[in-house]
């Protein structure tokens, strides 16, 4: 297997990161819903405040239109109630106009103090579907514009789809003053990967088989070393992490214990992306998994029985679930998105079990993307009570 080189070989942390559920996915028993669990602005804001004290570095709230709340409300409603963990904000390209996207993120960077990270779709809207390409391509002209308005004096594109010329920037600037909010990318086909390698900063992985993850780390490298950059790669995954392996093993089966397959079918399609390549390799992932649904020791493939994106889960005991992020680690992956079901307990088990034997960091402050003056938190404090 392949170790793809990292942008600082010398840094050993990682930025460690949890998920808030705000497309009505979070449960006790997977495919059932269940009230208390509902995508909620009372359920998710606890979420992110208590994956704030708890010492995670980041929060990807995702976007959808089937089902639950707007991710940019929800991105400013919680920056005056958290205090260090950045919010990776999920953004669809296309759907609000560059310029004025622009704008409404340099006001939540402001918000944030710095805090707001950028997580970069592209996707089709309701009543509509385009080619993969004029997709990537709505893309490409999306992040050029937000570059340009937020590090020069006015704004000069002329692209097949997006055309201003001689618009000022101001007072779009973010407030992080170094290129702004750090852009997170995932997507497999050859013109997203090109897109990652020219514009973006992380490139943001499904769970695969580790040689799988690793031939896609050396794509996306070789895509950024055409435009003379070096990226950061992360992995987005699922976690079941109890004090043995055998709980671990035996909440899997229990999550998934009332799942109607029917049901299960029916939440995977309501997702607009659920003809993606993306998520074809997650089908394919199950369809490869031994009879109880793991396709790695540690991989379990069972969340995606009624999942659409992100299908698999890391399954195992505080310390398998470690040596499985060292490994992943030494490949180059140094960002790591968690989630678990329900996501407020799971979140505690990851954050008791996990973090403390973990050096972390922010990701947006080792690419210099803070004022100079704003101090770094100390790596591998560790949850906070």
């Amino acid at each position: 297997m392949s170790v793809v080189p990292i942008r600082s070989a010398s840094l050993s942390a990682a930025e460690v990161s949890w998920f808030a559920p705000l497309c009505s996915d979070d449960y006790r028993y997977l495919g059932v819903p269940d009230g208390q669990y509902r995508s909620s602005w009372e359920n998710t804001s606890r979420i992110i405040q208590r994956a704030d004290e708890l010492g995670f570095r980041n929060i990807l709230c995702p976007s959808s239109y089937q089902v639950g709340q707007d991710t940019l409300s929800f991105v400013a409603g919680n920056a005056p109630l958290t205090q260090s963990i950045n919010m990776l904000a999920a953004v669809r390209c296309g759907e609000m106009q560059p310029i004025m996207l622009a704008r409404t993120l340099a006001t939540l960077d402001h918000m944030l103090e710095g805090r707001l990270t950028v997580n970069i779709i592209s996707s089709d809207f309701p009543g509509q579907k385009e080619d993969s390409a004029y997709r990537y391509q709505r893309s490409r002209e999306v992040v050029e514009i937000l570059k340009q308005a937020w590090s020069q004096a006015e704004i000069n594109h002329k692209g097949e789809i997006y055309e201003f010329s001689g618009l000022t920037t101001d007072p779009v600037k973010p407030y992080q003053t170094n290129g702004g909010p750090l852009l997170y990318f995932g997507g497999y086909s050859p013109p997203a990967l090109d897109l990652c390698g020219e514009h973006c900063d992380v490139y943001l992985m499904w769970p695969e088989k580790k040689e799988e993850l690793a031939a896609r780390m050396e794509a996306v490298h070789r895509c950024a070393e055409k435009y003379g950059r070096v990226l950061d790669y992360g992995l987005r995954v699922h976690m079941i992490v109890r004090e043995t392996e055998q709980e671990a093993r035996e909440y899997a089966r229990t999550l998934v214990s009332r799942l109607d397959d029917e049901q299960g079918r029916l939440i995977r399609e309501r997702a607009l992306d659920a003809s993606s390549l993306g998520v074809a390799h997650q089908a394919k992932n199950r369809d490869s998994a031994d009879e109880e649904g793991y396709v790695e020791p540690h991989l379990w493939t069972g969340v995606g029985r009624a999942r659409s994106g992100c299908g698999a889960a890391l399954v195992g005991s505080a310390e398998q679930i470690l040596q499985e992020i060292e490994e992943y680690k030494a490949m180059g992956i140094r960002a790591f998105i968690f989630s678990g079901y329900p996501h407020l307990e799971e979140c505690e088990y990851v954050a008791r079990l996990v973090l403390p034997h973990l050096q972390t960091c922010s990701l947006p402050q080792v690419h210099g993307r803070l004022p100079a003056s704003t101090p770094l938190t100390p790596l591998g404090a560790g949850p906070r009570r």
